[in-house]
């Protein structure tokens, strides 16, 4: 077959110079016809390799027939009911060519985002393990915010994906931002939407920051790949070589790197994030003039252990609530723990898995109310052994002999006393039988 560099040759020779058809052929050692079919064509030759099919075609047929039916099932229940009998390669590749005209092809439109429009969030789960304890290292989430229209990025590590901490650190960035977005981008998030529909505590997170929270169709990872795309710029440009003491090491070195990522220039923008930021903010609407409730937050009645649980991880309470209900708030940094609205713990959060913290006073608080009661069931054995009963503010309960009731209510149950209200009144009266006798 004739290559491009001898079909552009030949007609430079014919067109420019005018060298005989002849002539080229010899120069070019080709033939005349070759030379003439060069002459003739509109564009440069094009290799074609001819289809000698596919052992896959035979049940195309077939293919087409369950496709139809069922646009989405496997290749692998497919081959099993067309009994396809060779590797799964030339059905695959089959597939791939058909199945769009069954089950439809989604196109996706280019979005162009208003300012303070929306922001996407997602959670980030760097490979690297931070130590969140002695002899402990554990993957950590790290929740990520992108505002769509200026590209800028904000990020902050908290404790666990619960709806508390994911909601604590949401409000942490975007109180540091100034602003509240319009609208918040997430994808089905167990503590956001799981179901499906937002979550009561999300819900009431948008509604006291008067925003929105939108969930992303079920597996459709485009619809926020801004912030995906970004998960992934983490992993790369912030990540390598980089060694974590604790959880606050990793936000302070990701603190310290988020200026320089802002800074770059994005090339759909041609600008850099922080130099679009303020337009963005500006759209935004204000913080509101309450805080939203975030944390962690439940109520128990205080076991005998006089210990809580928050996460996985057990924080003493002070003995003396034993018995009564309790109520934990839990922010990414604090613990605390209150009864009838006083405070009766205080706990740095601990990240840990299955850690237990104790307070020393809460245990020697513990072991003065044993020694109290054990004092207390020695004297009540005492007190019993001596038969002196006691009032409960410990002085003794004065014990009477029950004649001097008698004597004080003037009555005497001594049936040979001539006081008794049972002796008779005339003692030469006679009994009643006897009297009656002739």
């Amino acid at each position: 077959m004739l290559n491009v560099e001898d079909w552009a040759e030949i007609r430079r020779l014919h067109r420019a110079e005018g060298v005989p058809i002849k002539e080229i052929a010899r120069r070019l050692g080709v033939a005349r016809n070759t030379v003439r079919a060069a002459l003739r064509s509109d564009g440069p030759p094009k290799y074609e390799r001819v289809s000698r099919g596919s052992v896959a075609d035979a049940y195309e047929p077939q293919v087409r027939a369950l496709l139809m039916e069922w646009p989405r099932m496997p290749g692998p229940v497919i081959a099993q009911r067309i009994g396809w009998p060779y590797s799964e390669g030339p059905l695959k590749k089959l597939l791939a060519r058909i199945r769009p005209e069954y089950v439809g092809i989604d196109p996706a439109d280019r979005v162009v985002y208003e300012p303070g429009e929306i922001a996407q969030c997602d959670l980030w789960f760097p490979e690297t393990p931070v130590p969140v304890a002695e002899r402990q290292a554990r993957i950590v989430p790290v929740l990520v915010v992108t505002l769509a229209f200026s590209r800028f990025l904000s990020a902050t590590m908290i404790p666990s994906r619960q709806a508390g901490d994911i909601l604590a650190g949401m409000w942490l960035l975007i109180s540091q931002l100034g602003r509240v977005p319009k609208t918040l981008v997430w994808d089905r998030e167990s503590a956001i939407g799981g179901t499906g529909r937002v979550s009561v505590p999300a819900a009431a997170f948008a509604g006291t920051l008067a925003t929105r929270i939108r969930l992303a169709p079920p597996r459709d990872p485009e619809f926020k790949g801004m912030v995906e795309r970004n998960n992934g710029f983490f992993e790369t440009s912030f990540l390598p070589g980089r060694a974590f003491a604790d959880p606050q090491d990793f936000n302070d070195q990701l603190g310290a790197w988020l200026p320089r990522a802002n800074s770059r220039i994005i090339r759909a923008l041609q600008a850099r994030p922080v130099d679009l930021l303020e337009t963005d903010r500006q759209a935004m609407t204000p913080l509101p003039p309450e805080p939203p409730a975030v944390g962690l937050t439940h109520r128990i009645r205080l076991a005998r252990d006089y210990y809580v649980r928050v996460d996985t991880c057990d924080y003493s309470v002070d003995p003396r609530a034993i018995g009564r209900f309790v109520d934990i708030v839990a922010s990414p940094t604090r613990v605390l723990v209150f009864c009838d609205g006083a405070p009766v713990a205080e706990h740095e959060r601990n990240w840990a898995k299955h850690a237990v913290i104790t307070d020393p006073g809460h245990v020697a608080t513990a072991h003065q109310m044993r020694l109290a009661l054990a004092e207390q069931r020695r004297a009540q054995q005492q007190a019993q052994q001596s038969g002196t009963r006691r009032h409960s503010d410990g002085h003794a309960v004065a014990i009477r002999a029950l004649p001097d009731y008698d004597a004080l209510f003037g009555v005497d149950f001594n049936p040979t006393s001539p006081t008794s209200p049972t002796a008779p009144t005339d003692p030469t009266a006679a009994p009643a039988a006897e009297a009656s006798n002739p």
